[in-house]
């Protein structure tokens, strides 16, 4: 799927629905927090809507392409998540909604993150649940993002992540059947597998 099509399907209901649950979830387990940096964030439909909730939010990718759709309360920056231009301890918290398994090197990219979070800032992942009827249903449509894939096994980012953070908590998230969203915590219905993690120090 090339970025035009992405930005298209993005304005779909179904994935309105679900980017309104990413974003409800996002929201609670990013409270308190302020500064955040979304990497990955393509045409930034969930951070706009973050933005809307009272977060400061910058949106990183590398498609300037999805960048010129992202919202006016977004700030964009155009770049690679395992390297960027921005200052140590500037944010506090990075956000990757669905979008650090598509990242070439995804342990450069969360020493990056690391550098960038602020002493004690927050690192939420939502990564996509490999086990997930959804996930299957998915690689089964060439047409489909989720085969741009590059890292399926998220036991092995987890295991990154606890190298370079401290995990607070990680849970099962998000049932998909079809056009069904509903609650779910089994890796069957759940989409998502998100990891809360605090930086060290």
């Amino acid at each position: 799927m090339n970025t035009r099509n992405y930005i298209e399907a993005c304005r779909k209901d179904f994935w309105k629905r679900v980017f309104q649950q990413e974003t409800n979830y996002a929201q609670r387990e990013l409270s308190g927090c302020r500064d955040i940096l979304s990497v990955g964030c393509g045409p930034a439909v969930i951070e706009g809507a973050l933005c809307e909730c009272g977060f400061e939010v910058t949106g990183l990718d590398v498609s300037e392409e999805a960048l010129n759709e992202a919202p006016d309360g977004v700030r964009t920056i155009l770049g690679s998540a395992e390297q960027t231009n921005i200052g140590t301890s500037s944010f506090d918290a990075i956000l990757y909604v669905a979008s650090l398994q598509f990242i070439d090197d995804y342990m450069k990219a969360l020493r990056e993150s690391e550098r960038i979070l602020k002493p004690g800032g927050t690192l939420l992942v939502m990564l996509l649940n490999p086990e997930s009827f959804f996930f299957e249903e998915k690689r089964k449509d060439p047409t489909s993002y989720i085969n741009n894939i590059k890292h399926i096994d998220i036991n092995a980012v987890e295991k990154a992540i606890s190298e370079i953070f401290i995990i607070e908590k990680a849970e099962y998230f998000l049932g998909i059947r079809g056009e069904k969203l509903f609650d779910s915590t089994d890796p069957r219905h759940a989409s998502l597998y998100c990891i809360k993690a605090k930086k060290r120090g």
